[in-house]
């Protein structure tokens, strides 16, 4: 993949914690954050598509690529006063999260009157019985094991559309993505964080997810435009949470995209698909 050029910035969080992001583009503000097992170099073809009408951040969440983590503890709320912070230095208006970066995005928007428009790509929030988190037994058992390739598999499994890979038994996908992984970490050049490093950061996402218990309540008086985002292909849980969200704020605009799963915003997926949304939405005439 050709990728533009791009600048480096850091701001620093509230708790000292220091956040570095890439920045590329013209125009107004558009913030975009990546959820689970990603960097900001999984944005950058989102990025360059939208990069011709806003000026475009996108942070590495702590703990990853360009930010630190030696200073602060991870969760939910250290987690969107970095979002926080990035808004205050940059002034930006609009706001993009997916998946655990869209719950990210939510508990900053509580706090964050600068936010003008937030889109919201399938956040894993818990609701009438729903279980995000039935990834997090086996990921650990796979972690405490070192085997990072079927850590990895516990949450595909879990968290997207069905795949080959997916649905050959363990012992055969396992080793098959171990050494995926272990090709990836020889690819990976400048910025971009190899997937060996980006694994163990699930983790923090899962107790994002569990942190984020009523969320949507406390958020209802968010006064910023809100844009629901979801694919056709993506798990159950993940459209009931976008179905509460929708009842929680009745003037929010929704869009599925058909043929899609919950990774249509990554780089592998259809990033020019959700652009196109997003352009329309924050549009500034909009």
């Amino acid at each position: 993949m050709m990728i533009k050029p791009y600048t480096k910035g850091t701001v620093i969080s509230r708790d000292g914690t220091k956040i570095g992001y890439r920045q590329l583009g013209s125009g107004p503000g558009l913030i975009l954050v990546h959820g689970g097992m990603m960097g900001s170099q999984n944005f950058m073809r989102l990025a360059e598509s939208l990069a011709n009408q806003f000026s475009v951040y996108i942070p590495d969440r702590r703990g990853r690529g360009l930010s630190s983590s030696s200073v602060g503890q991870f969760g939910l709320l250290p987690e969107s006063e970095d979002i926080q912070a990035l808004i205050n230095q940059t002034q930006a208006e609009f706001i993009f999260g997916l998946s655990s970066g869209a719950i990210i995005v939510l508990q900053a928007a509580m706090n964050q009157p600068r936010l003008k428009k937030i889109a919201l790509y399938e956040p894993p929030i818990r609701v009438n019985g729903t279980k995000p988190m039935a990834w997090v037994t086996k990921y650990e058992s796979a972690m405490s094991a070192g085997n990072l390739g079927k850590a990895l598999i516990a949450v595909v499994k879990e968290t997207s559309e069905p795949s080959l890979m997916t649905r050959l038994p363990i012992f055969l996908s396992g080793p098959l993505m171990n050494a995926a992984i272990r090709s990836d970490a020889k690819k990976a050049k400048g910025d971009d964080i190899a997937l060996e490093h980006l694994i163990p950061t699930m983790r923090y996402d899962a107790k994002i997810a569990a942190e984020a218990d009523g969320i949507i309540e406390k958020s209802k008086d968010i006064k910023a435009e809100i844009l629901l985002l979801g694919g056709e292909k993506s798990q159950p849980y993940l459209k009931s949470a976008l179905d509460q969200l929708g009842q929680t704020f009745p003037k929010a605009k929704r869009t599925k995209f058909l043929g899609i799963g919950h990774l249509a915003a990554d780089n592998s997926g259809k990033p020019e698909v959700v652009s196109k949304e997003l352009r329309n939405f924050f549009a500034p005439e909009n």
